[in-house]
């Protein structure tokens, strides 16, 4: 009898907690995670970091006085609007999260300190500790909210103790291990540019199509250099690619939509047909290893920039950054022709053009029908 009742106990309390975290919208699943949060994590990166670098890049380049001046100073470090942009992405991601979590308002607000916390405990790979934090913070936030009388006292500390706690535990090891690996990986492609060159770019390209973010992931992996390049390589076959070779089903519509939008819109029709993803995935294996091994392409910008391929053109823009800021620092000597053409080829001839031919063969063999290719309306 005891058995039993021990049994019923634990019963009774497992369906207590699953009536609880039903009604607090805590969801623990792999989508909510590693993609919802995931991609508003990239959004929060872009409106922050990646606006951040666009505005300074602008400003320098084109002597634009307001975006070059310092308005404000912080521990003696002077900030422009674009530093300031940069300064206050961790929050913005660990917002972007909560958001994505559908956190009620005062975990949302709190969340602001718990990202800008652990971004500067993680350092170079302080995105995927926030990403970690902000989930843990966020959801134990919700788990208190309106729970109490005073709960405009007890969410706000909550959300705020237990994710700096997290963030001045877990940051720095995950900061460390993710700049480990993504200085792995970029040393693997320094010395084995046309394997990596390869793998880097088939990985990334499809990631950027799956509904995860490929910018994310380059970002938490600090992904710069050479395989930066090939990242750019993999994410533009597969915007470009899937852009030119369904120009007969979507038109300039679909053209604009997919090229400097993002492939993510074919998802649907890949699924009901995965051959379809053949195409702009062997384009991303070729132009890969031509980054790296050819014209030696590097994303010297930021990282996040790594994984947006032609999505606003901010590939491209990372890329010329970071030749600007090679010449500045005298390790580049000029931008040469052969930069641009390397560019131009990488990011959007080659990919159209290789992708449309592979596309044009599985047409024939009757892989893809006329159709596969329709955007959903």
């Amino acid at each position: 009898m005891t058995l039993v009742w021990l049994i019923c106990f634990y019963v009774k309390k497992v369906i207590d907690m699953k009536e609880f975290l039903h009604r607090k919208n805590i969801v623990i699943s792999a989508k909510r995670y590693g993609i919802d949060a995931l991609g508003a994590m990239a959004q929060g990166l872009f409106c922050s970091l990646l606006i951040g670098t666009i505005l300074n890049t602008l400003g320098s380049q084109f002597h634009i006085g307001f975006l070059t001046a310092q308005i404000l100073k912080i521990n003696d470090v002077g900030y422009t609007i674009g530093g300031l942009c940069s300064f206050m992405s961790g929050s913005a991601m660990a917002v972007a999260i909560g958001y994505a979590l559908q956190a009620p308002p005062m975990v949302l607000f709190s969340l602001v300190t718990v990202g800008y916390a652990c971004n500067v405990l993680g350092g170079a790979g302080g995105p995927l500790a926030v990403l970690f934090v902000a989930i843990i913070a966020a959801e134990f936030g919700k788990a208190v909210s309106k729970e109490t009388k005073v709960d405009i006292l007890v969410t706000p500390i909550v959300t705020i103790l237990v994710g700096v706690g997290a963030a001045w535990v877990i940051a720095p090891p995950i900061g460390q291990a993710a700049s480990a690996f993504g200085v792995l990986i970029m040393r693997a492609t320094v010395l084995q540019p046309f394997l990596m060159g390869i793998l880097v770019s088939v990985l990334v390209g499809v990631a950027l199509t799956l509904p995860i973010s490929s910018a994310a992931i380059c970002s938490v992996l600090g992904l710069t250099g050479l395989a930066g390049g090939a990242a750019v390589a993999g994410c533009c076959a597969q915007m470009v690619g899937f852009a030119f070779m369904s120009f007969r089903e979507n038109r300039w519509g679909g053209l604009v939509s997919q090229g400097i939008g993002t492939s993510m819109l074919q998802m649907p029709n890949i699924v009901r047909n995965p051959r379809i993803w053949i195409p702009p995935t062997l384009a991303s294996a070729v132009t890969g290893p031509i980054a790296t091994c050819l014209f030696k392409l590097e994303m010297n910008g930021a990282a996040i920039n790594s994984g947006m391929g032609t999505c606003g053109f901010c590939g491209q823009l990372g890329v010329w950054t970071g030749w600007v800021n090679d010449v500045a620092a005298g390790t580049k000597a000029a931008i040469t022709g052969f930069d641009w053409l390397g560019l131009a080829l990488i990011c959007f001839i080659l990919p159209a053009v290789l992708s449309v031919v592979f596309c044009e063969i599985l047409r024939k063999i009757g892989w893809i029908q006329e159709g596969d290719l329709t955007l959903p309306q």
